[in-house]
């Protein structure tokens, strides 16, 4: 095998909405996905109610409707490393699972049609598989 696929069975720890705790400017999260969909806010009470929703297919959900930060655009990629980094450096076994991934590739295949964090029908940009890639060659 030289590609991962998917991010599911084996691998979803390797999944955004895989839970762990993430913190993010002073507040604890529940998984990456919510997290990040906080992220895209200055608001402190949509950021609240992403952060206390019980699914990361919730908080992506409430992501979709939040009063997005000014620059959120120029920002995201790093927000996202930022978020990744934490999951995959403080939480010592989910670095090691990454780590075992050896240097195969990490592609975030879709069937929601994602393709900028993914692929979908073979079109994407993978930034989610390649930020995956970069840490665990940090690691």
């Amino acid at each position: 095998m030289n590609r991962i696929n998917s991010f599911s069975g084996n691998y979803e720890f390797l999944s955004n909405f895989f839970p762990c705790l993430i913190r993010f400017e002073m507040d604890t999260y529940s998984s990456v996905e919510h997290a990040y969909q906080a992220a895209k806010t200055d608001e402190l009470d949509q950021r609240k109610i992403i952060r206390e929703t019980r699914f990361a297919s919730e908080a992506k959900r409430m992501g979709k409707h939040v009063k997005l930060r000014p620059n959120w655009d120029e920002i995201k990629l790093d927000i996202m490393e930022q978020l990744l980094k934490e999951k995959f450096t403080k939480q010592n076994e989910l670095g090691r699972w990454l780590l075992k991934t050896g240097n195969i590739e990490l592609v975030e295949g879709n069937w929601w049609g994602d393709t900028y964090w993914g692929v979908f029908d073979g079109i994407g940009e993978n930034h989610l598989g390649k930020l995956l890639m970069k840490i665990r060659q940090e690691l």
